[in-house]
């Protein structure tokens, strides 16, 4: 059996022996860690890779000019790595990609929503601190199916 994780550097879709995902697999195509957790960039031209893929994803909508984002996005990016190989951290700037932005009925920034396979599994609005993201993020991967 295998998973389809999509390369966060590249955005090409990589089939992954299940029995090697614990192994810090690389993209065939460009070599970068599968596992990378550093939060990604979305856009139109890319998201949708991510979206299909195998390992489930949280969305950060935001947007610059907004305070609470600003403050939010170094937590963000601080508990990205505890998630590496089970959740993929990726943002999208609403007032660049306001298209996606309306898609998902973003009405308030910063707003979190956990995809798998394209089917949204959480979503919660606001700031949130470290310990609060990580209990959140634990119990919406557990409404993920195996």
């Amino acid at each position: 059996m295998s998973v389809i994780w999509t390369c966060p550097a590249c955005h090409k879709k990589n089939r992954v022996p299940a029995e090697r995902t614990q192994n810090d697999p690389k993209c065939g195509v460009c070599g970068h860690a599968l596992t990378d957790n550093t939060p990604i960039e979305l856009n139109l031209n890319n998201y949708q890779a991510h979206m299909q893929s195998d390992m489930p994803i949280v969305v950060d909508f935001w947007a610059p000019w907004c305070g609470p984002c600003q403050q939010f996005g170094p937590v963000f990016q601080q508990v990205a790595p505890q998630f590496a190989g089970k959740l993929r951290f990726a943002k999208i700037n609403t007032q660049n990609e306001t298209t996606l932005g309306q898609r998902y009925g973003i009405r308030s920034i910063p707003t979190l929503i956990v995809f798998h396979k394209e089917r949204e599994i959480a979503r919660i609005s606001g700031a949130l601190p470290a310990q609060q993201l990580q209990q959140w993020l634990t119990q919406a991967l557990s409404g993920v199916p195996r």
